[in-house]
């Protein structure tokens, strides 16, 4: 299959084309616009900018999209709301247009968002049908996009199927996510380089994580078997505190720390509970292979040497 994959040169998108490649399809990556050092090889477009798209589209002929491209920070997102719809939600109208006039029978997979959900009340999971109640830019952005896809479907006949990730985590992940972040912490801590104090933000709030190579596993096989107008879960349907993978964190890193709260890494409106049900997506074939603390691992990278004797 040739499949065209937006948002190629981003964390996911280098975990998905490697997969891609691996299991015999042919990829088109698609990166952000041209600037120094990026990949000739690519098409390099704005997902925003709607004659760019269609040109990239034309020349792509892909049979499949997985389209990863996006505003992908959530804090970040509350102060540009106008930029985030613009990537987010009319990028996705841009490319599903460009698909119906120049590759109709494409099959596309949106890559959204388990923060479209909202709370979830604890003990309890999302599934595909929970109502969605964003409380961020980036989740609302995401929920538009997604109604985008079911009009697009529904109107027009395209194959469109919505992925709905949770948190997950793995090599390659930018630094102002929040594990990641603990992760350079740990290791200017472990080398000594700084004091060992570590600065958090909200450690109460319950996330599903998933390792990342589990995530685009699940991409791939909603390409293939996706029911086109439905949405997936993909997630672990278990909860962790942010806490509890911090403290797994400095344990594997062998690090001692004082944790303390940075009120710049708060967020506006926080989620206190977001697990999601992984059930439909499961009937389809998906099994996780990998768990959170392989990627914890892979975050970490190598145990920085006498990092156990660092002090508190």
């Amino acid at each position: 299959m040739r499949i065209l994959v937006t948002g190629a040169d981003g964390f996911v998108g280098r975990h998905l084309c490697a997969l891609l490649r691996a299991s015999g399809d042919e990829v088109v990556e698609a990166h952000g616009p041209r600037g120094e050092g990026v990949s000739s090889s690519a098409l390099h477009f704005d997902v925003a900018n709607e004659a760019a798209v269609k040109a990239a589209v034309a020349e792509a002929k892909p049979d499949g999209v997985i389209h990863l491209a996006g505003f992908s920070s959530v804090a970040k997102s509350h102060h540009n709301p106008s930029r985030v719809f613009a990537v987010n939600t009319m990028g996705v109208v841009n490319l599903l247009t460009a698909l119906r006039e120049n590759a109709p029978k494409t099959r596309v997979v949106l890559v959204g968002s388990g923060e479209v959900y909202g709370p979830v009340p604890a003990g309890t999971r999302a599934t595909e049908d929970t109502p969605a109640i964003p409380l961020s830019p980036y989740a609302a952005s995401k929920s538009a996009a997604e109604l985008a896809g079911v009009q697009f479907h529904r109107s027009y006949g395209l194959e469109v199927m919505m992925a709905r990730p949770f948190n997950h985590l793995g090599a390659g992940q930018d630094p102002t996510f929040v594990v990641p972040s603990f992760a350079s912490q740990i290791r200017a801590i472990g080398l000594g380089t700084v004091d060992p104090v570590l600065r958090t933000g909200n450690l109460d709030a319950v996330r599903d994580f998933s390792h990342v190579r589990d995530v685009v596993e699940a991409y791939r096989l909603l390409l293939v078997k996706g029911e086109p107008g439905q949405a997936y879960n993909i997630c672990s349907g278990e909860g962790r505190t942010i806490r509890d993978l911090l403290e797994e964190m400095l344990l594997l890193a062998g690090v001692n720390a004082r944790i303390e709260l940075d009120p710049a890494r708060l967020r506006p409106s926080d989620i206190p509970s977001l697990i999601g049900s992984p059930d439909k997506l499961r009937a389809l074939g998906w099994t996780p292979k990998l768990t959170v603390t392989d990627a914890l691992r892979d975050v970490l990278g190598p145990k920085v040497p006498g990092a156990a004797r660092t002090q508190a």
